[in-house]
């Protein structure tokens, strides 16, 4: 994946995988994130949601000064055929770090797209804007995710009652790219014989 995601035409506004592109959310996504943040199969590790589609839409709004101040990304995940998937969101964005997170998939995502998407948009923090460091939270009782990250090679630095807190480093990431291109040159591989 590091030699097709660096042969591919990505920018910040628009990132293309294998299985998924990432764009940056616009207010006409508003119907989709909603629906994401109030699915009751997907956001029971979410902040509650309060508010409508429209209030989704001001949210977004408000948002895109954010992102031309370039403090924070929110990205709308699609599978290759356009069809929206998920969102995942770079925020905090400061000199040497950044916040990941907001990443939720739905069960219309191809399959790896958890790692795709999560690669591409790690890709911008430490890549294109060269940041040295994500941090990330996840709620003690995803258990799901927290494996996720531990697979990615994060580095646990603290815990509360309902969360823990992880650190993902640049040479961390470059760890995960390297592995990911392995398993994905590999089954290329099988596939061809």
């Amino acid at each position: 994946m590091i030699g097709a995601m660096k042969a591919m035409n990505s920018t910040i506004e628009r990132l293309e995988g294998a299985r998924v592109r990432l764009c940056l959310v616009e207010p006409s996504d508003a119907p989709f994130i909603h629906g994401l943040r109030v699915d009751p199969g997907l956001n029971t590790h979410l902040s509650p949601v309060d508010g409508s589609v429209a209030g989704q839409r001001a949210w977004i709004e408000r948002y895109k000064a954010r992102e031309a101040a370039g403090t924070e990304y929110y990205y709308l995940i699609e599978r290759t055929d356009g069809v929206p998937c998920g969102t995942v969101r770079l925020y905090n964005i400061g000199e040497q770090r950044f916040t990941w997170g907001s990443f939720i998939l739905n069960d219309r995502k191809p399959p790896k797209a958890a790692i795709e998407s999560a690669l591409l948009s790690f890709g911008v923090g430490f890549e294109a804007l060269g940041l040295d460091i994500a941090d990330v939270d996840v709620r003690i009782a995803n258990e799901r995710a927290i494996a996720f990250y531990r697979r990615l090679g994060m580095t646990e630095v603290r815990r509360d009652e309902k969360e823990l807190f992880f650190t993902f480093s640049a040479a961390q990431f470059a760890d995960a790219m390297t592995a990911f291109d392995s398993l994905e040159s590999s089954a290329g591989t099988e596939e061809k014989q």
